[in-house]
């Protein structure tokens, strides 16, 4: 199982379009555009779940620093594969 980053997105894609692009190179068993937890518009990436590692190795060559087009804008994609989260410290603020 491959965990692929995908930043730079258009705000306005949706989480079917961005696995259809990922689809093309093989099984996707999980996509999911991060959201802004107040507004719920997109923060612009994405994280896709990938079974076949050798295909989401594919993937990430064939659309990393390709362009996009999603509602009225388009950008260039940065993808790559995503390394595990550093552990956060403690902080002062409160929760919510």
């Amino acid at each position: 199982m491959t965990t692929i980053y995908v930043s730079n997105l258009p705000f306005s894609t949706s989480e079917a379009e961005l696995e259809a692009l990922f689809a093309q190179y093989g099984e996707v068993s999980k996509c999911n555009i991060i959201v802004d937890r107040e507004t719920g518009k997109s923060r612009g990436f994405a994280f896709v779940e990938m079974p076949d590692d050798s295909a989401a190795a594919i993937a990430i060559r064939q659309i990393n620093q390709t362009e996009i087009r999603s509602g009225r804008g388009s950008r260039t994609l940065n993808v790559r594969k995503s390394e595990p989260r550093e552990p956060r410290g403690k902080s002062n603020r409160p929760r919510r």
